[in-house]
């Protein structure tokens, strides 16, 4: 698939699930196979990083992709989008439909710019319509990254399998100093209060500290949730417009 920043965006919803990420993960094999699988990984972040290295700070959203526009949480999400470039971030998602789309949607409605890291899936997971900017890869955890790289706060909304495992992914990389304390905002009380039971639990039996649990906000308030990131994102780390970085067009760069 085209991923130049256009809205040509395929409609084809057969692709295969990477069948390579699949074999790499059934144990050893062969070290010409496993080689090839690494270049594959190299490739997919090149190209990613090479593709998003000018959209400056964002703000990445995670939710559900199975929420039409009709939802409460899908008009949760796009007041967040046009929330978030308010404040002067460009929105990121998955790049999918549901939560996604709504995010993207918000964000384009408002002015501002909406970024995209796609996986391909058999199902579920297109390209949505509200893209300004988009990479398709094969490999979850090369996505993850990605999400993961140029944002400074994580939004979670209401989600399954997939959301949670970013947002316990995002925190156990803050609360290991392996990045940034970035603010995250976990969105929907009633959604998620099986959560906020568990991490009282966790601190009960000390399996995490109680300072572990300010790592996140948990709230169903825009408005705070938008405070929240101006203080521990903006302020916090003293965000400014960025300097524009010169493309390398021997590299096939361009300004997007």
């Amino acid at each position: 698939m085209s991923d130049n920043g256009t809205n040509n965006k395929p409609k084809n919803v057969n692709n295969p699930v990477s069948k390579q990420e699949r074999f790499f993960l059934e144990g050893p094999h062969s070290r010409w196979s496993e080689f090839l699988f690494i270049v594959k990984v190299m490739r997919e972040f090149i190209r990613g990083a090479r593709k998003l290295h000018f959209i400056g700070p964002s703000v990445t959203v995670f939710g559900s992709a199975r929420f039409n526009e009709k939802h409460p949480y899908y008009q949760q999400a796009m007041e967040i989008g046009r929330r978030i470039v308010g404040l002067g971030f460009n929105v990121m998602t998955g790049g999918g439909p549901g939560i996604m789309e709504a995010a993207n949607r918000g964000a384009k409605e408002a002015g501002g710019r909406s970024v995209g890291c796609n996986i391909i899936l058999p199902h579920e997971q297109m390209p949505n319509d509200y893209l300004d900017i988009w990479v398709e890869m094969d490999l979850f955890f090369v996505r993850k990254v990605l999400l993961s790289k140029y944002s400074y706060a994580f939004v979670v909304l209401p989600g399954g399998f997939g959301t949670l495992d970013e947002f316990f992914e995002a925190l156990t990389l803050i609360q290991t100093n392996k990045m940034e304390r970035f603010p995250i905002v976990l969105m929907g009380k009633d959604y998620y209060k099986f959560i906020d039971e568990h991490v009282k639990l966790m601190i009960q039996e000390g399996t995490i500290g109680t300072e572990d649990a300010k790592l996140f906000i948990f709230t169903d308030s825009i408005d705070e949730a938008m405070a929240h990131i101006q203080k521990y994102a903006v302020e916090g780390f003293g965000l400014k417009k960025q300097r524009l970085v010169r493309p390398w067009p021997v590299l096939g760069e361009k300004r997007r």
